[in-house]
Formats: structure tokens, sequence, C-alpha cells
């Protein structure tokens, strides 16, 4: 297994396939376990780069997540690219992902070539956030195949990642921390935004969300599936990856 150190601390990484570089981000409470399946759909055509984030997965545990969570995620994908040695690398983030490459985008757009952000919630937490992610988590603790898929990805110690976790985005929330470190306004990079129409956990006015977005980008453009959860790449997990080839290879 190989390893990059960020802050001290050991941050898991593994490349597999062949192509132009796409670096895949995963989701809060996931690890980069969540794109096994999805791998064939990618590493044909893509030279895909997966991190399992600081007190996730496979890398190192921390005694709790740091406050801007999504921003200091950024930073861990700066660094890990600046390991590598990579230029104008293409992301492709979910859920929390998706602000995390955002941000990285915004911070430093000279490493990053294009950006994929699925199942994003938008430019800021929608006012249903915490509400609706409580009852997530909560629904998530009963229900058989979530536990699995928790332990799957981050081992025996998941409940105590799950807790960490939810407490810091409750926090975002409450102390209205802004997901986005940077107006998205600044972003010049080419953006392509994923999301379902169904996914109970984004905001209900999500394609407008989008449109405005787009109007607000030199570069920016969007696709909401009809039907699907959360996330996408999951749920619609042929088509999204279509969109993903045609956007960066294209």
């Amino acid at each position: 297994m190989t390893y990059f150190t960020y802050q001290s601390k050991q941050i898991y990484f593994e490349e597999i396939g062949n192509g132009a570089p796409l670096l895949m981000l995963h989701g809060n409470t996931a690890s980069a376990k969540m794109f096994d399946l999805l791998l064939p759909l990618y590493t044909e055509q893509f030279r895909v780069i997966l991190i399992d984030f600081l007190g996730n997965g496979r890398s190192e545990r921390i005694e709790a997540f740091p406050k801007d969570l999504w921003y200091d995620q950024s930073l861990q994908v700066i660094a890990l690219l600046e390991h590598l040695g990579y230029d104008k690398v293409n992301l492709l983030g979910t859920s929390g992902g998706a602000w995390t490459a955002i941000n990285a985008a915004l911070e430093r757009p000279d490493l990053i070539d294009k950006v994929v952000a699925d199942s994003f919630d938008g430019r800021s937490l929608n006012k249903h956030f915490s509400e609706n992610l409580i009852a997530d988590r909560a629904f998530a603790r009963q229900d058989t195949m979530s536990r699995q898929f928790y332990e799957w990805c981050q081992g025996d110690d998941w409940e105590t990642i799950v807790d960490l976790d939810t407490e810091i985005l409750i926090n975002y929330q409450k102390e209205n921390i802004p997901p986005l470190h940077q107006p998205i306004e600044k972003l010049q990079l080419p953006v392509l935004l994923i999301a379902s129409k169904e996914d109970a956990l984004l905001r209900d006015d999500i394609e407008e969300e989008f449109r405005e977005i787009c109007a607000l980008l030199p570069n920016a453009e969007s696709h909401v599936f009809p039907t699907g959860g959360h996330p996408a790449i999951a749920t619609n997990a042929e088509e999204t990856a279509a969109l993903v080839r045609n956007f960066v290879i294209c």
C-alpha cells in the first residue's frame, strides 16, 4: 500500500489504469473503496488516482476532523498532486468530495485541468442540510446495507468515524461555515455539475441552483438525472461515466 505524508500524518493513495489522470474524491463517511465496483467504467480511459482522506479508510486516524473539513481535504488533494509531480489533473469529487474538488480548483487552478462535481449541493448548505443529515445517519445506523458499507469503507472503527463526521458537518451549519473557501465565481476552469433529481440529500431546487452557477461561470455545464439516489455516480453509474468521459476527453 502506498502513502504520502500530510501534516505528519500518513494518507493512503493508489493509481490504476492508463490515460489522462483522473483523481476521484470520495464523500463523507466513505473511502476510496466506494469506487471499487465503478473502476472498470473509468480505468480504460483514465489513469485513476484514489485517495482516502485523513481519518478515513486506510489513512491514519485523527482525534477530530478539521472544522473546515472540505477545505482541509482540498489541501490534502493539493499535497498529493505535488507529491506525485502531476499537473493538469482532472478531479471527480462526489457528494462532500465535490465541495473538496471545487475548493482544490479554486486554491490551485494551476494543478487542475477540469472538475466534475457529482451530487453537488451548490454554493451553500441548503436550509435542510442538518435535518436531512441527521435523518440519513440515523437511518443508516439501523440499516444493514448501510452499516456494511460503512464497515467496508472504514473498518471496525466505522462508528467512531461516522460520529466524528456527523459532528463536524452539523457544526458547518451551526457556525455558518461556508462549504467553499472562496466564491465559486472565481472558478475559471471547466466544470461539470451532476446530480439526481430524486436525491433526498440535495436541495429541492437543484436544477435552478445549477442554472445559476452555470450563468456565473464561463466554462460550466450541468446534468441532472430525472431518477436516482445519492450519489449519482453510483445510482446512474454508466450514464455518469459516459458524461465524465465526454467532458474530460473531448
